[in-house]
């Protein structure tokens, strides 16, 4: 009894050895000051440096980065205290300066269902009014549509609405607010590349 007793000593501490040791494996990373919507550019106020236990599940971007990161906009909305990760920033997403974003509210079965992410190209189509527009020969006018590039997509509201911001070049964005104004777009996903 008493050997028995050593041994669950030994591997009890043992056991706190490692859990001690583990915890000292911290990583410094960046972590979201402040709420940061997608789109907006970093500023150096907006980061913190954080300690995190070390995880081969976990990516964020370490805290030596700090100076690349700020400029950069996020894809997607940060909120405060969050860890930032390189899949949160908006390399490709198509939203510059030289961009315009609009939003474009969705109905279910206007987009491909929860198919759409940040930096995917998309043709913004205008769907016919009730009554279709037919050209004298009676077929139907080919619609028209705006190239955009996701930036980011809402949460479905209870009817499966989203709201799509997308990035489009200037001459198209009062083109394509005016168009989903009236709720008559659909958002076609262009092949993504490899």
């Amino acid at each position: 009894m008493a050997a028995l007793c050593v041994v669950l000593a030994a591997v009890a501490g043992l056991g706190a050895a490692a859990a001690v040791t583990s915890a000292g494996d911290r990583a410094q990373v960046l972590a979201v000051a402040r709420d940061v919507p997608a789109g907006q550019a970093l500023t150096d106020g907006d980061l913190v440096v954080a300690e995190v236990s070390a995880d081969a599940h976990l990516s964020p971007v370490p805290a030596s980065e700090r100076a690349g990161m700020v400029g950069k906009r996020p894809a997607v909305d940060l909120r405060k205290g969050g860890l930032l990760t390189a899949s949160q920033l908006s390399a490709g997403t198509g939203l510059g300066d030289d961009k315009q974003q609009v939003g474009v509210q969705v109905k279910r079965g206007q987009a491909p269902a929860g198919a759409l992410a940040p930096g995917d190209k998309v043709l913004a189509v205008t769907t016919p009014a009730q009554v279709e527009q037919t050209d004298t020969k009676g077929a139907e006018a080919p619609p028209s549509s705006v190239n955009g590039v996701v930036v980011s997509v809402s949460r479905p509201d209870a009817s499966g609405t989203v709201v799509v911001n997308l990035a489009v070049s200037p001459t198209d964005g009062p083109l394509l607010a005016t168009r989903a104004s009236t709720g008559r777009i659909a958002l076609v996903r262009e092949p993504r590349s490899n």
